[in-house]
């Protein structure tokens, strides 16, 4: 019997992943206001470790996600799932802007730094919520020594705008990535090998989540 799995993320590498593994998820947007959870978070706790700011909004993803979705419950299991790139104790979220990933770059060619990535996993079968489980995976990744040239062009293209640490591994940034150590699949934004875990600790095989030729 195959088991839904409800993907609380648009993103586009997340879904990838899944899809390449068999997945084809449900993708469900959480809608989560991450900069007012990891705020609150913090203002109670003090700063947040790279692991726990992804587990913590990997976590308020997926419980976003519980309920009803087009007026009938949701049924399978809910994930939820976060990135962050430290390096330097720093963390280095989306830079958006192209002035801070060129900066950014500039600071991490040659260097390596971790790539955190959270996960949440909810057991929501039945439409009710019977347990939950998470962890996060890391990775490290380390940079070539790439030219002002190639830093240029690389945000040009607009691609590390909006990704974590202003670079992918499986698209246009992978040829300035020299080394990874972890989980390959960590950098891209989702372990697979981590999410096989919490599925089975829920008493899922990861087999029963295939559902694509």
């Amino acid at each position: 019997m195959t088991m839904r799995l409800y993907l609380a993320s648009t993103s586009p590498a997340r879904l990838a992943l899944l899809r390449a593994a068999g997945v084809e998820p449900i993708v469900v947007p959480s809608h989560v206001d991450e900069p007012a959870a990891v705020a609150a978070a913090e203002a109670e706790h003090g700063p947040l470790s790279p692991q726990a700011m992804v587990q913590l909004l990997a976590r308020h993803k997926a419980e976003a996600v519980r309920g009803t979705l087009n007026g009938a419950p949701v049924d399978g299991l809910i994930l939820g799932g976060d990135s962050a790139f430290a390096i330097d104790g720093r963390i280095h979220g989306k830079p958006h802007l192209p002035e801070v990933a060129r900066e950014r770059w500039r600071e991490q060619r040659g260097r390596t730094g971790m790539l955190h990535s959270g996960h949440w996993l909810i057991d929501h079968r039945d439409g009710r919520e019977n347990g939950a489980v998470g962890a996060a995976a890391v990775a490290s990744v380390t940079f070539a020594d790439v030219s002002d040239a190639e830093i240029d062009a690389y945000v040009a293209s607009g691609e590390p705008l909006e990704v974590a640490g202003s670079f992918t591994i499986d698209s246009l940034g992978g040829p300035f990535i020299t080394r990874v150590e972890g989980d390959p699949s960590t950098v891209v934004g989702l372990s697979l090998s981590t999410l096989r875990e919490l599925v089975r600790r829920l008493g899922v095989e990861w087999t029963e989540l295939w559902n694509r030729a």
